[in-house]
């Protein structure tokens, strides 16, 4: 029975980015072991998934010398379960994983590319973060950036040699659930639910933004275009996700914002995303940076009208005025105009996702990633 080794750096990226995708491994004759930091989510994880779940104490943050004690735990797991491939995500347990992987004598190295924090970042601290990445790259056997704008990007940047790279299918790392998210399938309970939450106003105007509350999703820029639009008296901001203040926080003031203005309401991460996108009119991903963002997937699957920012990962899936609107990263002037423009011409929205439902549900059926993923490591292991 060939051994797979999935690491990511915390337990919730099991659980969101990568579900089903180990279970299905299983059900096909592999023996998996998933890899992650403790957290609230194993339990699910491993119940959901049923594979066994071996807790390295990864830290997001750059911590040198912690980095080392995981690193060598590392090695040490892989030498004693001697795994035919080792399968990395998000990038401290890309780091650690591929290097690790490769001191063990691991053949089969591969690590997913799902977004690059060095591009936001500057300085010294761009130049560590970029070296971290080559590293990655460097050790891996194989690199599968999730979208063939990130793959040209690395390439342009001279991040890693040609050879090693492929995107799979048409992008993604996990493919979308469509039959979760699919407006035939939602539960009445559950849609009460968003509805109380939400509490919208007879004719209001549902704008939905999924995602970490921090910099990096382009919070700041939606809040204030948001609060100077036209359409401020008629609508809702609806923010689904959690605050992050540890890494990339948002400013106070954008904070006091969102916590006291009466038409922003701030819910807590929930389960029950697809809900949340059946009563909203479109959803807005403004985010400075992204791999193959999962929820423009799902809200194509849902048939919501989207408003995204002009950045790799976005504009794989959504083309301006063909399946949703674009807009320049980070600026709030025309992002302010493309919400005024959702609202007035809402059947024009309308038309632009249902063209994009027919991409996502012909391209990105989650069934498929995962039987190409399998097909992937068979191929891999065989040579």
């Amino acid at each position: 029975m060939p051994k797979l080794i999935r690491v990511t750096t915390v337990p919730i990226s099991l659980k969101l980015l990568l579900a089903g995708q180990m279970k299905y491994m299983k059900d096909a004759g592999w023996e998996v072991l998933m890899v992650s930091a403790e957290g609230k989510e194993v339990h699910e994880v491993k119940r959901k998934e049923g594979c066994e779940h071996f807790e390295i104490p990864f830290s997001r943050k750059i911590t040198p010398l912690h980095d080392l004690i995981c690193l060598w735990k590392l090695i040490q797991l892989f030498k004693q379960e001697k795994p035919d491939i080792v399968h990395t995500h998000t990038p401290k347990a890309g780091l650690l994983g591929m290097i690790a992987a490769k001191f063990a004598g691991v053949k089969v190295r591969i690590h997913t590319v799902a977004g690059m924090p060095y591009v936001v970042t500057k300085d010294n601290k761009r130049k560590l973060l970029e070296t971290m990445e080559k590293w990655t790259f460097g050790n891996a056997s194989h690199v599968w950036p999730n979208a063939n704008s990130l793959k040209d990007f690395i390439l342009k940047e001279k991040l890693c040699v040609p050879e090693k790279m492929e995107v799979l299918g048409n992008g993604s790392s996990n493919g979308v659930d469509l039959g979760r998210f699919n407006r035939d399938n939602l539960k009445e309970n559950h849609l009460v639910a968003a509805t109380m939450r939400v509490m919208p106003g007879e004719n209001d105007f549902i704008i939905l933004a999924v995602g970490r509350l921090v910099k990096d999703k382009g919070i700041e820029e939606l809040v204030n275009a948001f609060l100077n639009s036209k359409i401020i008296n008629q609508s809702k901001l609806v923010l689904l996700g959690d605050f992050e203040q540890d890494l990339n926080p948002l400013e106070e003031d954008v904070i006091r914002k969102i916590e006291d203005h009466p038409r922003i309401v701030q819910v807590n991460w929930s389960e029950h995303v697809e809900h949340y996108m059946a009563i909203s009119d479109v959803l807005v991903h403004a985010s400075h940076r992204e791999g193959f963002p999962n929820v423009l997937l799902e809200a194509g699957a849902m048939q919501l009208p989207i408003i995204c920012s002009d950045i790799n990962g976005n504009i794989d899936i959504v083309t301006n005025k063909k399946t949703g609107l674009v807009f320049p990263a980070k600026d709030k002037a025309v992002l302010k105009e493309a919400l005024e423009f959702a609202f007035v011409k809402r059947d024009v929205m309308q038309t632009l996702a249902d063209h994009l439902y027919v991409e996502v549900t012909s391209k990105y059926d989650r069934k498929k990633m995962h039987a190409l993923i399998l097909d992937k490591y068979r191929e891999l292991t065989a040579k």
